[in-house]
């Protein structure tokens, strides 16, 4: 039975907010830093083979402000977890490919995608409490 007091905390809207905005921290965070380095985003993208560069930043500032506000406001949570889910999916193959790589940099690589991985369980589950709420 969890203790009065750690329910509270847990069922508090200030605790729901707090857990969805370290969620998409990063994400806004990323594209924060893309908006204001534009030229340094379009050479990540082109660093990675990801052509025209331009149009890929755009593309992934779109994707990590829309997806982090739904899911920070707590609206069409589902779409924004998918979106984030299936961008960070996505970098997995593009910029984390361990499985091509050697020694130390495989391990590094392998660690990323384990993260990235639990970022898109994190994904499925703000998008499943979300569901769970509206319909309790």
């Amino acid at each position: 039975m969890t203790p009065a007091i750690i329910s509270g905390i847990l069922r508090s809207p200030a605790t729901a907010f707090l857990a969805r905005l370290l969620l998409v921290f990063m994400f806004l965070g990323s594209a924060i830093s893309k908006i204001t380095d534009f030229a340094g985003a379009q050479a990540e993208m082109a660093y990675f083979g990801l052509n025209p560069p331009w149009l890929f930043a755009v593309a992934t500032i779109a994707t990590q402000l829309a997806g982090g506000v739904l899911i920070l406001l707590n609206r069409a949570t589902w779409l924004g977890a998918a979106a984030l889910g299936v961008f960070t999916a996505l970098t997995i193959p593009i910029a984390h490919h361990f499985w091509t790589m050697e020694g130390q940099m495989a391990q590094i690589e392998f660690y990323f995608v384990v993260e990235h991985l639990a970022v898109i369980g994190g994904m499925l589950l703000v998008a499943i409490l979300a569901e769970r709420t509206r319909t309790a």
